[in-house]
């Protein structure tokens, strides 16, 4: 079920707008334009959370569309993905501007997808987060949001605190230091051990407490080493159990 994270995404490619609009819909409310103009006038209208918006387009391009969007004070705090070439991110594009993130051209749809429900993930933490109780401890289900979009979310955000998942009788707590895990038990396990148990949970519930803190380091990778290999175990327990036959083939796409 979408969050409630509005998308305006931008591509004068039709194809592409379209699979992107079909990748991204059970994740956002995703609106389209198919030129910066109309982009422009939308986003205006109805400001999104989040821009995702091809480099090169006829007319006003993606750079244009974003330095008129940030220059307005309704429209600043839109989080921008651009889709540009290589060539773009590393010759046209100054380290000043203000992208969060940007998806090479030539890219396949998952990986696209994967890179801007990052984003997505990041922003609806936020809008969470201003709705927490007034004891400052931020509830929700696995639901809304899985363990493993919690984890990437809290590191994009460099955020500190503790993060405590319950399902059932079970019990895990992680503490972060500027989106670092330091620390984690589940049980009798700690560190790297029990953050790799709690990633493939899909029921049970979360707390984020960011004014908690530990002495205690117990991990040994840092989050994204963590993620990386509890996704490889994740992937590798699936094909043992024959769970991949399923899947489908990724898409290629070029603007």
């Amino acid at each position: 079920m979408p969050n409630n994270v509005k998308v305006l995404l931008v591509d004068d490619n039709p194809m592409v707008l379209g699979m992107l609009r079909g990748a991204l819909t059970p994740l956002a409310i995703v609106t389209t334009a198919n030129d910066a103009a109309d982009a422009l006038v939308k986003a205006v209208e109805d400001t999104p959370d989040l821009l995702v918006c091809d480099y090169r387009m006829p007319g006003m391009d993606g750079r244009q569309l974003v330095e008129k969007l940030k220059s307005r004070s309704r429209t600043a705090s839109i989080a921008v993905i651009l889709l540009a070439t290589k060539t773009d991110i590393s010759e046209k594009l100054a380290l000043q501007d203000p992208v969060d993130d940007f998806v090479e051209k030539p890219f396949f749809l998952k990986e696209a997808t994967n890179r801007i429900k990052r984003i997505i993930d990041k922003i609806a933490l936020e809008k969470m987060a201003k709705t927490m109780a007034s004891d400052g401890v931020l509830r929700g289900s696995l639901s809304q949001m899985n363990v493993i979009d919690l984890v990437q979310s809290l590191e994009m955000g460099r955020k500190s605190g503790s993060l405590t998942l319950t399902n059932d009788d079970e019990k895990c707590e992680m503490y972060f230091s500027e989106g670092q895990v330091t620390h984690a038990s589940y049980g009798s396990l700690t560190g790297d051990a029990a953050v790799f148990k709690v990633l493939r949970w899909t029921g049970g519930n979360f707390q984020i407490n960011f004014e908690a803190k530990t002495k205690e380091q117990t991990t040994t990778l840092n989050t994204q080493g963590l993620l990386i290999e509890g996704l490889r175990m994740l992937d590798e327990s699936k094909r043992e159990s024959g769970g991949t036959a399923g899947e489908e083939e990724d898409v290629l796409l070029d603007t």
